[in-house]
This record gives structure tokens, C-alpha cells and sequence, in this order.
């Protein structure tokens, strides 16, 4: 695996644990840690972002 594949997977695994974590939020947590699952996943897609906009420049 090179650089960028490794990037793209990085990428990948941050979107779904982002996603996962905007599900708590959203799903299972009805009060304020709702509020704090939520942030850390888009949290979590805000560096997956970061990670897909370094893939080939690395």
C-alpha cells in the first residue's frame, strides 16, 4: 500500500466512525451527550476532509 492508499482508507474509517457517532447522538443519547456525540463526528468528518485533500500531494 502507498501513501495515498493509505489516506483513502484513513478517510473511509473516519467517515463511517463519524457517522457512527452522529448516530448516537442523534439515536441513542436524548440529552446534552447527545450533543457531544454529535459534534465529535463532524468533528471526525472535518478530518476526514483534511485527510482526502492530502491524498497525491503527500
Amino acid at each position: 500500500m502507498n501513501k495515498n492508499t493509505v489516506l483513502a482508507w484513513a478517510t473511509f474509517i473516519m467517515i463511517v466512525v463519524g457517522l457512527v457517532l452522529i448516530g448516537l447522538g442523534a439515536f441513542r443519547y436524548d440529552d446534552v451527550a447527545g450533543w457531544g456525540f454529535a459534534s465529535v463526528g463532524i468533528g471526525f468528518f472535518a478530518i476526514a476532509w483534511v485527510f482526502n485533500a492530502l491524498k497525491g500531494r503527500v
